[in-house]
C-alpha cells in the first residue's frame, strides 16, 4: 500500500458537503478542478470542486462559484 492512498480529501459546499474520500495511488495537484453531476429526481445539477491544499486540515475540495468552469485564476 503506498503512502498516497491513506491521504483523504475532504468537500466543502454543494452536494458533496461533508463528504471525505480516499485520494488513492494518484498524486493530488492543487488547483485541479473535478465535476459532479448530480441526476436524481430532477434536473440534471452540475457543480465543480477545486482541490487546495490547507496546513490545518489537508486536502480539500472547494465549491467553485457557478460559471466558473474553465482552469482555476492563478494564485498569489
Amino acid at each position: 500500500m503506498s503512502a498516497h492512498s491513506e491521504e483523504c480529501v475532504r468537500f466543502f459546499g454543494g452536494p458533496l458537503d461533508g463528504r471525505i474520500q480516499e485520494i488513492g495511488d494518484t498524486e493530488p495537484v492543487r488547483g485541479t478542478v473535478m465535476r459532479h453531476v448530480h441526476l436524481h429526481d430532477g434536473p440534471k445539477i452540475e457543480t465543480h470542486y477545486e482541490l487546495d491544499y490547507n496546513a490545518e486540515s489537508g486536502w480539500e475540495y472547494r465549491l467553485r462559484p457557478a460559471g466558473e468552469v474553465g482552469p482555476a485564476p492563478p494564485r498569489n
